[in-house]
C-alpha cells in the first residue's frame, strides 16, 4: 500500500503482475526452446533421460518426454556413434513406410530420374544390393529388390537396367554424405530404390519402392539425413502416429 496522508492506494509491483501463471501454450514453446539438437543434424532432437544422466533418446519430434516407439534411438554419447547408438527396432519399418509411399513425389528424385533416363538411356545399373546374411536389416511389411541381383553400380539416385533396358532404378540415399558425381552411395547410406521406365517417369506412379536392407542410421559420417521433403513426411506420419497412441490412451 502507498499512502498520502491518510490516503491510501494499492500499488501494482512487478512481483505481483510475474506471479501469474503461464499460459500452457507459453510453457510448450519455453519448453521446446530448452530441447537441444544434434549440431550435426539440427532436425533430430536430443531428449535427456532424468533416470539415466548418460542416456539421450534421438527423435525428429520435439515432444517431451518423447515417446521411444516413434524415437529413432538412444545413444550413449554426443555425438552419437555406431558403437553407441541404438536403434529403435520400430522406427525403420516407419521410414521405410514413407519412403513407399512418398519417396517417388521428391522434387529431387524426380529430377534424378528423368535426369539418368535422358543422360543415361538404357545404359543403367541395377539397384543396391541386398546381401542375404542381413535379412534382419528388412524391416517388416516391405518390398526387397527383385531376382537375385548382388551387383552394385549407378550412381546415388541413379539406377537399374530392367531386362532389355525398358526400365532402370533410382536409389534413394541418405544425405550425410553425398557421394561424387557419377558414383553411387555406399550400401549403409542407401535406404532403397525406385523404379524408372525409359521415359524417366516412376513405374506405376509410385515406383514400386524396394527397401535395401542395408541401410545404418548412424555411421561415422553421421545421422539420418533427409531431403527437406520427405523428413516433412517422415515428422508427419510420426506426429500422426503421436496423436494416434494420445488418443487411445498411451499417452
Amino acid at each position: 500500500m502507498s499512502c498520502t496522508r491518510t490516503i491510501c492506494s494499492p500499488v501494482r509491483t512487478s512481483l505481483t503482475r510475474s506471479s501469474r501463471p503461464l499460459p500452457a501454450s507459453v510453457l510448450s514453446q519455453h519448453q521446446r526452446r530448452r530441447i537441444q539438437t544434434l549440431k550435426e543434424n539440427p532436425h533430430i532432437y536430443i531428449h535427456s533421460s532424468p533416470l539415466s544422466p548418460s542416456t539421450h533418446t534421438l527423435s525428429l519430434l520435439p515432444t517431451t518426454p518423447p515417446n521411444p516407439s516413434l524415437a529413432i534411438g538412444t545413444t550413449t554419447s554426443l555425438p552419437p556413434t555406431p558403437s553407441s547408438f541404438t536403434e529403435n527396432p520400430s522406427f525403420l519399418p516407419i521410414l521405410s513406410s514413407v519412403l513407399s509411399t512418398h519417396a517417388s513425389q521428391d522434387p529431387f528424385l524426380i529430377s534424378q530420374a528423368q535426369s539418368l533416363a535422358s543422360s543415361s538411356g538404357p545404359r543403367l545399373s541395377p539397384p543396391s544390393p541386398q546381401p542375404q546374411n542381413r535379412r534382419d536389416r528388412k524391416p517388416k511389411g516391405t518390398s526387397t529388390t527383385p531376382g537375385s541381383d548382388t551387383g552394385a553400380g549407378g550412381a546415388s539416385a541413379q539406377g537399374g537396367a530392367g531386362g532389355g533396358g525398358a526400365t532402370g532404378y533410382v536409389h534413394v540415399s541418405d544425405t550425410r554424405k553425398p557421394p561424387d558425381f557419377g558414383r553411387i552411395a555406399e550400401p549403409e547410406d542407401i535406404f532403397g530404390s525406385l523404379e524408372v521406365d525409359h521415359t524417366g517417369a516412376f513405374v506405376d506412379g509410385s515406383g514400386r519402392f524396394q527397401w535395401a536392407g542395408t541401410y545404418r542410421v548412424v555411421t561415422r559420417e553421421g545421422v539420418l539425413g533427409l531431403s527437406g521433403f520427405l523428413r516433412g513426411k517422415v515428422v508427419e506420419r510420426l506426429r500422426g502416429e503421436e496423436e494416434r497412441v494420445k488418443g487411445d490412451g498411451g499417452g
